[in-house]
């Protein structure tokens, strides 16, 4: 996989994420429904990725690295940690494969750490795929508006509403207007690749229900 020199500027890499998503899942032996089974995304989700038909969130990629055995270091360049501090000038923003999904990080790393944090940008008509992880997540709209959908309840968030919940639940989001969506949001999963914290061990190289391996 590529090192961090190899990378182009953070949140880019000469060679896509899916096609490093592609070739991990091959080494392990997985199938498409394994990898998807594993990290409660769709199929179809994974199949778009690995193509680099569509960009995964933060939490997306880093449910799926896990369960590769790999480190979001491997696929991603994501800026900052380093400083406790961060000034709204100083921030560096980045987005995944040129994704419709733009990050500034807020916290920083130390021995320990339980939250991860982000400022995030979602564009006009951006849908995130719904997944469940552990933990839990808070959002709070600085600016816009997006239709935030957990546990199968639908609710529109405005600026300066928020809402927290327990990440387990099915959840996902979607810029539902014309204008960009600014969100602060605040999280229990490692989605800057500064720990592990266990990995998902899918079964290797069963196959689906037609008796082909998807390799």
């Amino acid at each position: 996989m590529a090192s961090t020199s190899e990378q182009t500027k953070p949140g880019h890499n000469l060679e896509p994420i899916g096609i490093k998503v592609r070739n991990r899942r091959r080494e392990l032996g997985l199938t498409l429904q394994e990898l998807a089974d594993a990290t409660n995304l769709s199929v179809g989700f994974i199949s778009q990725l690995e193509r680099d038909l569509t960009s995964p969130s933060l939490s997306s990629l880093a449910t799926i690295v896990r369960t590769l055995k790999a480190e979001i270091a491997d696929f991603l360049v994501v800026p900052g940690g380093e400083s406790s501090l961060t000034r709204s000038d100083k921030r560096e923003p980045y987005t995944i494969n040129e994704g419709s999904l733009i990050y500034e990080r807020l916290t920083s790393r130390f021995p320990g750490h339980k939250l991860s944090g982000v400022i995030m940008k979602e564009e006009p008509g951006h849908r995130s795929p719904p997944m469940r992880h552990e933990g839990e997540e808070f959002f709070y709209v600085l600016e816009g508006s997006i239709t935030c959908e957990v546990g199968g309840k639908r609710t529109i968030l405005k600026e300066g509403d928020s809402i927290h919940f327990n990440s387990s639940e099915l959840h996902s989001t979607w810029n539902h207007t014309l204008q960009t969506a600014s969100i602060l949001v605040i999280c229990t999963m490692e989605i800057f690749g500064d720990t592990i914290r266990g990995n998902s061990e899918p079964e290797k190289g069963s196959r689906d229900k037609s008796g082909r391996n998807d390799n």
